[in-house]
């Protein structure tokens, strides 16, 4: 079974409890920061949350980086997709949480009610250039260790302690 397929299984099963906070985290390409915003919430959360992400533009596809970045911390996210927002316009979500300015400004009108909506603005990637893969890796680290907090310190508020 595949690592996609898990964890559509396991969000079916787990959906079904009615005590769960449903969480949308939306980017711009939801191919790099959502992503990263997404597994970190789910791991933190464990069952006490349905995480999702999404982009506005959605890029179809997880940046390479961004899977190698949380290879480093144990985190597979290489199954994950790049998901247009649309396909969730017609859930509930107890959190929105965009982690760009852009998604924030462009977020479409969700047709069902969305409870707390929140807004954190991390650094988009640069292209790597000629940097050799551990410098490009050091340039990205930082990026994800302030999506690794964020993450952790939002469920501690809404999720753990909500």
């Amino acid at each position: 079974m595949t690592a996609v397929r898990k964890k559509e299984l396991l969000k079916n099963i787990m959906s079904k409890r009615t005590d769960r906070k449903t969480v949308l985290v939306m980017c711009t390409g939801n191919s790099f920061r959502s992503q990263m915003a997404e597994a970190y919430i789910s791991l933190f959360a464990g069952d006490k949350a349905e995480v999702f992400s999404a982009g506005v533009e959605a890029s179809g596809k997880v940046y390479p980086w961004a899977v190698k970045l949380m290879a480093e911390e144990g985190i597979d996210i290489s199954g994950y997709k790049s998901e247009s927002v649309d396909k969730y316009l017609d859930r509930k979500f107890d959190f929105l949480i965009t982690v760009c300015d852009h998604a924030r400004e462009t977020c479409p009108v969700f047709p069902r009610p969305v409870g707390i909506k929140l807004h954190k603005s991390f650094p988009d990637y640069e292209p790597k250039g000629s940097l050799s893969d551990e410098e490009y890796m050091e340039r990205l680290r930082p990026i994800r260790n302030l999506i690794k907090e964020y993450s952790k310190d939002f469920v501690n508020k809404y999720i753990v302690s909500g």
